[in-house]
């Protein structure tokens, strides 16, 4: 299986004790990607070198976080540590890497994939440093990153995906960098978290950021530990439910579609 989920916009810093190596493009996992990640990457080091106010204006970062551009020009002799160190936040604090067992930890480094507008994806184990790009971003020679990424990741997800089935845990931009086709696209199963109230004895529900983010964490987390290796959609609703979650979901009425899979939650 293989989970496919988004970065996270805060990153943690390779500082310190903890800080290791300058990057090597060259060594990330999916090397098929090397030329793309080089070309957005020098791209971005030579705008956040230059005109500041230019900068900014191309990430859509505020004053307060105008750091993020020397951040950026530094990138090629920045300290890394591995991906799934670097990105933090409430869905990565919810799966929480760091304490799962040696077995689950190594099905994480071999199935799950982040997202990225400056990298297209990077697996948890990938050595990177801290950055600022995110897939909405349109730098001024290659443009939009969503568009940019599409077609590169076309020409090599789906031998990464194999014969297996693919969790697509993403937000919206970042799934419009790749959508799984044809026959991929019916071993494909996209999860909403719904939040379950009951007001005036009536059952409404609705997305909520914190939920969702926290809950698919813990999803990942909870098959990740179980071993689960779903075959397809409906054995992974299958399989959260042995797991204790409410899930709802059927196969779409039109073939090369992927399944939706609602997840309900009445608390974290």
């Amino acid at each position: 299986m293989l989970v496919l989920l988004p970065p996270s916009e805060g990153k943690a810093a390779a500082v310190g004790t903890g800080a290791g190596a300058a990057l090597e493009v060259g060594a990330l996992s999916l090397p098929g990607l090397t030329g793309a990640r080089e070309a957005v990457l020098t791209e971005l080091v030579e705008l956040c070198a230059g005109d500041e106010d230019k900068a900014a204006e191309v990430l859509g970062l505020t004053p307060g976080l105008r750091g993020e551009i020397a951040k950026n020009a530094a990138l090629r002799t920045a300290g890394t540590r591995p991906a799934g160190e670097v990105y933090t936040g409430v869905l990565y604090d919810a799966l929480g890497l760091a304490s799962l067992d040696a077995a689950a930890r190594e099905r994480a480094e071999r199935s799950l994939l982040v997202f990225s507008g400056l990298w297209g994806a990077v697996r948890v184990g990938d050595a990177i440093p801290s950055y600022r790009c995110s897939m909405g971003v349109k730098l001024p020679g290659l443009g939009a990153l969503g568009a940019y990424w599409r077609g590169i990741m076309d020409d090599h997800l789906p031998q990464e995906a194999g014969d297996g089935m693919v969790l697509d845990l993403r937000s919206a931009a970042y799934a419009a960098a790749w959508k799984p086709k044809g026959a991929l696209a019916e071993r494909t199963a996209t999860v909403r978290v719904l939040q379950s109230k009951v007001v005036d004895g009536v059952e409404k529900r609705s997305v909520v950021s914190h939920f969702n983010k926290a809950t698919k964490g813990r999803l990942v987390r909870d098959l990740l530990t179980a071993g689960a290796e779903p075959g397809g959609p409906a054995e992974l609703a299958e399989a959260l439910g042995d797991l204790g979650y409410a899930v709802e979901g059927s196969a779409p009425a039109k073939g090369g579609k992927p399944w939706a899979l609602d997840v309900i939650v009445t608390e974290l």
